[in-house]
């Protein structure tokens, strides 16, 4: 048998009396793509970050080419040819392309010109379109991932990790590093793509290395697995698959939630939004599709009173709510889950009960002679846990203690509670296992049929087409458009989220 490039052989790590691996081990060879697949917590990211010596071990051994090797830090792992590109970017966005890529690579007296001309002729191997003089702040998202991808290739990577590679691109850039990572495993170099998308992993794998609950429970050829298969393996059982057909609301009447040419500008003059119209019916979902960070979090805290347009109008069955508060905007029946649930959506130090009642405690409902009905709360809070199955010891456990999915589920009882008539839901399932993220699709999905307008923020593309009525498409600012669901492809929709216009989208789609 062919000697294995890498092989992980009973890797353990422990997080105090957290177990994030036990007794991993696999290899991959050289020409392989492999894809680590498994849900948020299941330690993926955990075990590359050892094989990458972010994390030391404390069992487990690993090897190259049949040796043992050693690896202490990033610097060892580099030595051994092994490149990690994290979700995060590691960039620096005041320097240019070349000052990133050479940075800890060289030193002494540096001859731009000759590192830039080498940057250009590596980035001309590979096709990919980068100027090394321009500034890392001045590019697009996709452009930063292939900066950080010729830094690996500049460091002469034989081993390439990628930890969810493409959670920032649009279709079409999605497509492009699919094929560059099937190039580079065909020059004989390996990498390893952590992920959670099944689609990818069947579209580019060889090979695939299932993990749940920090263990391997698999280890199959894509050629002899399907997407029902992997994520029965991904979740340890079958999962009912949600259907928007299932649920039909009334017909469409007139709109709910109306935003006439809202432009909302920053403090440095640019528009965070310019000239947004959209309406919203009731029992309608609108998808609002996008690359992140082209004016989707401006959107909702327009929505929801966090923030004031500097120009155009907000209405609500009819009325104006524009320079309305938040709290009278949650009185009016608006609610809002933030796509960061720690930092907006809840008080990490409070209790589940005290969350629930964070956005209406000047409800007298609440109130009991000038004191909180704490027996009243404990009641509905119950209610709650078991109404979306939080796991949870009681209601004064602390929001800290849960996992990310029951902590989205707190925030979600909540503000489906509060928005009788209107409810945000920025990326409500970011990072989220099968199981929850099917849970709160039935959810959103629930609140439809009862007449709610929901706005539904997502840059995943499958979500935004299972659930929308309409689909609007956001970039830099500014709507693309607005779309019956039928009337987009991927590949459309792609084009529009990197900035094309209607009429270039038609006719380069067609």
């Amino acid at each position: 048998m062919e000697t294995a490039f890498f092989e992980l052989r009973g890797i353990s790590k422990y997080f105090a009396k957290v177990v994030a691996n036990k007794d991993v081990s696999f290899s991959i060879r050289r020409g392989e793509v492999l894809a680590l697949l498994g849900e948020n917590g299941a330690g993926k990211s955990t075990v590359m970050k050892i094989l990458y010596g972010l994390y030391r071990a404390d069992e487990g051994q690993i090897f190259k080419d049949g040796k043992e090797v050693k690896i202490q830090s990033p610097k060892d792992a580099m030595k051994l040819g092994i490149s990690m590109i994290q979700q995060h970017f590691s960039l620096v966005p005041a320097h240019t392309v070349t000052e990133n890529i050479i940075l800890g690579n060289v030193g002494g007296v540096i001859d731009q010109k000759l590192y830039q001309e080498e940057i250009k002729k590596l980035a001309g191997v590979y096709g990919f379109n980068v100027n090394p003089n321009d500034y890392v702040r001045d590019l697009e998202v996709g452009v930063q991932q292939k900066v950080e991808i010729l830094k690996a290739l500049y460091q002469k990577a034989s081993l390439l990790i990628m930890d969810e590679p493409t959670a920032v691109l649009t279709p079409q850039e999605a497509q492009n590093l699919m094929e560059f990572i099937r190039n580079f495993a065909a020059q004989g170099n390996a990498v390893i793509f952590i992920t959670h998308k099944l689609k990818e992993v069947m579209s580019v794998a060889d090979r695939i290395i299932v993990m749940r609950a920090g263990k391997v429970c698999g280890d199959v050829k894509r050629s002899e697995t399907n997407e029902v298969e992997l994520s029965k393996l991904m979740i340890g059982k079958d999962l009912e698959q949600v259907r928007r057909d299932e649920l039909k609301a009334k017909p469409a009447q007139k709109p709910r939630l109306i935003i006439e040419k809202v432009t909302l500008e920053e403090q440095t003059g640019v528009p965070a939004l310019k000239n947004i119209s959209l309406a919203v019916g009731q029992g309608e979902i609108l998808g609002i599709a996008g690359v992140s960070g082209n004016g989707q979090q401006e959107l909702c805290e327009i929505i929801c009173g966090a923030q004031f347009p500097s120009s155009g109008r907000i209405l609500l069955d009819g009325e104006d709510i524009t320079n309305k508060d938040i709290r009278a905007r949650i009185e009016a029946g608006i609610g809002y889950v933030p796509a960061d649930r720690s930092r907006d959506g809840m008080v990490m130090e409070m209790s589940i009960a005290e969350n629930m009642l964070l956005k209406s405690s000047f409800d007298k409902k609440w109130q009991n002679r000038g004191f909180i009905d704490q027996r009243k709360l404990n009641a509905y809070t119950q209610e709650q846990i078991k109404e979306y199955s939080i796991k949870t010891p009681s209601t004064e456990a602390m929001v800290r203690g849960l996992s990310g999915g029951n902590q989205q589920k707190v925030i979600l009882a909540r503000e489906v509670d509060n928005g009788e008539k209107v409810i945000i839901f920025d990326q409500p399932t970011r990072g989220l296992d099968l199981g929850a993220v099917n849970h709160i699709h039935k959810v959103i999905l629930k609140e439809r049929a009862k007449g709610k307008s929901i706005v539904l923020v997502s840059t995943e593309l499958s979500e935004i087409f299972a659930l929308s009525d309409k689909i609007a498409v956001l970039y830099k600012g500014e709507i693309q458009g607005i779309f019956e669901p039928a009337e987009l492809t991927t590949e459309k929709i792609g084009l529009l989220m990197a900035g094309f216009k209607i009429g270039e989208v038609r006719e380069d789609a067609s």
